[in-house]
């Protein structure tokens, strides 16, 4: 049933909308997610995750609205966010090529992210690259963004595929729109992990970088989800300009198909909205087809793909 003003439906409920209503001195317009709806009024989920409780006797006009595409996405700006978002725990620069070390822990951490001027010839760059990992005992690795000049520069340069069994890595984004929506769970948001979150998130003892790898990004909070007097679900949360990175989901294997990593996802969305968060991005490896499957139709698309490269 329609209300008498709004002209919207309970089944209008997770569409985007534009309400037009009077206030105090005038008509002003919202512009979001409908959230909930019942005959005496409504409530639009806002992009930045704030709520408008909404009278149906104050509504003038209302209707669902397309959703709003996606605007393109600036890849070498996403590419280096990506490493903003959590950061290594030892870093240096060659130009801006970015050398990362963190005791051989994650690929990530540990690996050339060659985006940019190095600000010396290539052959050169990668030697400096070379030499910074054999100093810590480690492979020369280099994260590439598929099909951008640096990765073919690194091809041409003798660099070959370091994990040719495994599948690529996506780089998923999509608007707070799409993932804000009120999680079906209580989801704890604490801005330092504790023993338990770093329990439910490793099989087995903690590698002695993660905790600094982990914590170690400026704006970074930490999600979990305690069921049955145990945490069941963790997820991590890091804020770079305005988007949101999301990471280290993990939930225990016997509570998995109840929507625990949505819920995770949705209440780190609502965390980053009054931050200023606008946009979001995760990373998954392709061969994943169930975790793709589910981002997927919270919204998210592939903004760009990655491999490794070492040197052959």
């Amino acid at each position: 049933m329609s209300g008498p003003q709004s002209g919207l439906r309970a089944r209008d409920i997770g569409h985007r909308v534009v309400v037009r209503h009077r206030i105090p001195g005038g008509l002003t317009d919202v512009i979001g997610v409908l959230q909930s709806y019942d005959p005496s009024g409504l409530v639009v989920r806002h992009a930045d995750s704030s709520l408008h409780q909404i009278h149906d006797a104050d509504v003038t006009a209302a209707k669902t609205i397309p959703e709003m595409p996606l605007r393109p996405v600036d890849l070498e700006q996403l590419f280096l966010t990506t490493a903003l978002g959590r950061p290594a725990v030892e870093t240096s620069y060659v130009g801006h090529w970015l050398l990362r070390a963190s005791s051989g822990w994650t690929g990530r951490a540990n690996s050339l992210l060659p985006a940019g001027d190095p600000g010396i010839p290539i052959e050169e760059a990668l030697k400096r690259a070379e030499a910074f990992y054999a100093e810590r005992g480690l492979p020369p690795l280099a994260l590439t963004r598929l099909g951008s000049p640096e990765a073919e520069e690194l091809l041409a340069h003798g660099w070959i595929d370091a994990r040719p069994g495994q599948s690529d890595t996506l780089v998923l984004h999509t608007t707070l729109d799409h993932v804000n929506a009120s999680p079906a769970y209580d989801v704890l948001i604490a801005e330092r992990p504790d023993d338990a979150w770093y329990a439910a998130a490793f099989d087995g003892p903690v590698p002695e970088p993660a905790p600094k790898v982990m914590e170690g990004a400026p704006k970074a909070v930490f999600a979990s989800i305690a069921l049955d007097g145990k945490l069941v679900a963790v997820g991590r949360g890091s804020m770079t300009g305005h988007w949101l990175g999301i990471d280290a989901i993990r939930v225990d294997p016997s509570y998995r198909r109840r929507g625990l990593g949505t819920a995770l996802l949705q209440a780190l969305a609502r965390w980053s909205g009054p931050h200023g968060g606008r946009r979001t991005y995760l990373e998954v490896v392709e061969e994943n087809a169930p975790a793709v499957t589910a981002y997927r139709k919270l919204g998210y698309t592939e903004a760009y793909r990655y491999r490794y490269l070492t040197k052959a």
